[in-house]
């Protein structure tokens, strides 16, 4: 029997990650394809819509989306698909780039501390605090001793989010170099998509081995049974769709969500006409 897509590709505690093990264009767990995988998607983004309202109204539940990717990875059109039906109210994104110079002055995590969502509200990460044992260790930005420490440090941010009502999720989009050619091209040849290409992309590509290298350490050194990671083949646009938004449905069918009692007994009240003037 196969395990539900949320299940399927979620890191264990402990686990050691092997990226080359872990197929980008693996569909399997979707054998029918992407016309039945794009149906059943629709279903889950109705079933999404109905528990972020019931979420919004219950008003004590927090929930934590972290996506990670290297460039071209899906992040953006992962975000539009699943959460695109949701009220705007409830849902918010956080987009990190490169710190400012205040932020620069603080410790590390003080501007993600800042963004952690409130109750009743699903913040979504778009890039992370995880940036600082990515790019940091592969542009060698920080001494290793420093960027090693942080493992510790963030399990124990996210820890400590949990403990106060945070729940997370953690998803890595794991596409190929190849595949990732091929959308660096199309943004190239598409006037409409030429402003996303960035040169500094290719000099990540470039050092994309050792990018690798840091998402498996990291993951395998933060995934925990409170806030688990989840690697995502995401060659395939409508699989890694499907997989995040199964993963959050699945997460939010978890939580003890009711709406709340009224105030008062309305048993009574009736609404009257309006006078007119």
């Amino acid at each position: 029997m196969t395990k539900p897509l949320w299940k399927r590709h979620r890191i264990a505690p402990d686990q050691v990650v092997d990226l080359s093990a872990i197929d980008p264009a693996d569909t399997s767990e979707r054998p029918d394809g992407k016309d039945a995988g794009r149906i059943e998607l629709e279903a889950l983004r109705n079933r999404l819509t109905d528990l972020q309202h019931l979420f919004w109204a219950d008003g004590r539940h927090k929930l934590l989306v972290v996506f990670q990717a290297m460039d071209a990875g899906g992040k953006d059109g992962t975000i539009r698909s699943v959460f695109g039906g949701v009220n705007p109210h409830g849902v918010d994104i956080s987009d990190f780039k490169a710190p400012t110079a205040r932020e620069l002055a603080q410790d590390y995590l003080w501007r993600i501390h800042q963004r952690t969502p409130e109750n009743g509200l699903i913040r979504i990460f778009n890039r992370s605090h995880y940036e600082d044992v990515l790019v940091v260790r592969v542009m060698d930005l920080v001494p290793e001793e420093r960027w090693r420490r942080r493992y510790r440090h963030i399990a124990e941010f996210e820890q400590m989010l949990v403990d106060e009502g945070t729940t997370i999720l953690k998803f890595f989009l794991h596409i190929s170099p190849e595949e990732q050619a091929t959308r660096l091209q199309e943004r190239l040849d598409d006037p409409a998509k030429r402003w996303k290409f960035n040169a500094s992309d290719l000099i990540a590509r470039e050092r994309w081995n050792d990018y690798m290298a840091a998402y498996e350490e990291a993951i395998a050194a933060t995934s925990t049974a409170e806030a688990p990671w989840h690697v995502v083949p995401a060659d395939k646009n409508w699989y890694r769709n499907l997989v995040v938004a199964d993963t959050v449905v699945a997460t939010l069918e978890s939580l003890d969500l009711r709406f709340p009692d009224p105030p008062d007994d309305l048993g009574d009240v009736v609404i009257g006409t309006v006078s007119e003037r």
